[in-house]
C-alpha cells in the first residue's frame, strides 16, 4: 500500500512541478520585467490561460526523460534538492536543444534571445517543486515495505 500512496505523491508533484515551469516559462517568455506586465496589457487572466495550455504541453513532451530519472531517484533513494535542481534544468535544456547542440537560430537578432535561459530556469522551478512534494522523500517506500 505505501508504493501506492508514493506512486500518487510522485503523480501529484510532477503535475505541480509542470505547472510550476509553466508559470516560470509565461512570465519569463512575455516580458523581461515580469512585474510589468499587467501595465503592458495583458490581464492576469490571460497570463494563467497561457500557463494553463504550457503545463500539459511540458508535462507531455518531458514525461519519458522524467520518468527514467525519478525511477533512478526513487530507487537509489536520492533527495537532494541540488540534484532535482540541477536535472530539472538539465533535462529542460536538452529537450530544448533537441539534436541542435550550436543553439545557433541563424537569425542572431531573434525576438527571443533569452529562451534558453527562461527553459534553463523552468526546468529548475519544475525541479523545485518536485523535491518539495515528494523529492524529500524519495525513497521511503523501500523502508517501510
Amino acid at each position: 500500500m505505501a508504493v501506492f500512496g508514493r506512486i500518487v505523491l510522485i503523480i501529484v508533484a510532477y503535475a505541480s512541478a509542470c505547472v510550476a515551469a509553466s508559470f516560470v516559462f509565461t512570465v519569463g517568455m512575455l516580458n523581461p520585467r515580469w512585474d510589468d506586465l499587467a501595465s503592458a496589457g495583458l490581464p492576469p487572466e490571460a497570463i494563467w490561460a497561457i500557463v494553463a495550455v504550457g503545463a500539459p504541453i511540458i508535462g507531455a513532451v518531458a514525461f519519458m526523460p522524467t520518468l527514467a530519472i525519478l525511477a533512478a531517484a526513487e530507487g537509489f533513494a536520492w533527495r537532494s534538492v541540488l540534484f532535482y535542481a540541477a536535472l530539472g534544468g538539465a533535462l529542460a535544456l536538452a529537450l530544448s536543444y533537441g539534436l541542435d547542440l550550436t543553439g545557433d537560430s541563424g537569425d542572431p537578432v531573434a525576438y527571443f534571445n533569452r529562451e534558453r535561459e527562461v527553459i534553463a530556469a523552468a526546468g529548475i522551478a519544475g525541479g523545485l517543486v518536485y523535491w518539495l512534494i515528494a523529492g524529500r522523500s524519495a525513497g521511503v517506500w523501500k523502508v517501510s515495505a
